[in-house]
């Protein structure tokens, strides 16, 4: 199981600081300080912007890019973003997040395609709603893989994100147990003819919870993750603790 590091969003009062005053240094320091052993991605997330801003996707890429060679993740809804951050980067970077909406498909897919990225599939459907079950899931995910293999790309290409719910849910438990499983067909020999590349926000589960939910759920939720065969977890590396927990997995690493 490798790491990315999802520090460098529009959530963090640092991040937002930096792309109001478009000052780079907050961006460079929290680059470096994610520079951890097993952190192999970084996670960039401006937020949600409007057309004058979509050049703070680039800003914050050539912020990023003076402190670390680590692989980037372009993480943006909108594909015009995604293209401004793509022009930026100095090393081919992942693309996120392709779903079953038709104007993803229509403008995400192609930049994936045009540039040859990595492309994460979000298993959400044409209304942005995550299926609850494993099978429905799984149903998703072969959609968007004949979508993504029929316009050019391979299946090495393709990173499967089922989803993690947000443990405020009143289904959460079950949605867990359910990504759980999914990461386990899609990861092994299961469901497509090769195991798949996965990957999950391990963040989702605690945003806006953490002064009442502990970190180890989150990381109870890793190990789980682990032992089903994920290859790469998004998460908050700087959380105290957090670390120490994923270091403890290294014999499970994939």
């Amino acid at each position: 199981m490798r790491l990315a590091a999802d520090n460098l969003h529009a959530l963090n009062p640092s991040v937002a600081e930096a792309l109001r005053n478009l000052d780079p240094a907050p961006l460079r320091r929290l680059a470096s300080q994610c520079e951890l052993p097993g952190v192999e991605l970084i996670d960039i997330n401006p937020g949600f912007l409007s057309r004058r801003n979509e050049d703070r996707m680039a800003f914050m890429v050539e912020a990023v890019q003076e402190s670390t060679r680590r692989r980037l993740i372009l993480d943006s809804p909108i594909a015009r973003v995604l293209a401004r951050g793509l022009a930026a980067c100095r090393e081919k970077p992942i693309l996120s997040a392709l779903s079953l909406e038709p104007q993803k498909i229509e403008e995400i897919l192609p930049l994936a395609v045009e540039h040859r990225t990595g492309l994460v599939l979000l298993l959400m459907d044409e209304r942005s709603m995550v299926p609850p079950s494993m099978e429905e899931r799984l149903a998703v995910a072969s959609e968007l893989r004949e979508r993504a293999l029929a316009a050019g790309l391979e299946d090495a290409d393709l990173i499967y994100d089922p989803v993690l719910p947000n443990l405020s849910w009143p289904d959460a438990a079950f949605q867990v147990r359910e990504v759980i499983r999914t990461v386990r067909m899609l990861s092994g020999w299961s469901f497509l003819p090769e195991p798949a590349h996965t990957m999950v926000g391990l963040s989702n589960l605690r945003s806006g919870l953490r002064h009442r939910v502990p970190l180890a759920l989150e990381t109870t939720c890793m190990a789980m993750l682990a032992g089903a065969g994920l290859g790469l977890a998004l998460a908050d590396v700087l959380r105290q603790g957090f670390m120490a927990a994923f270091e403890s997995l290294r014999p499970y690493a994939v």
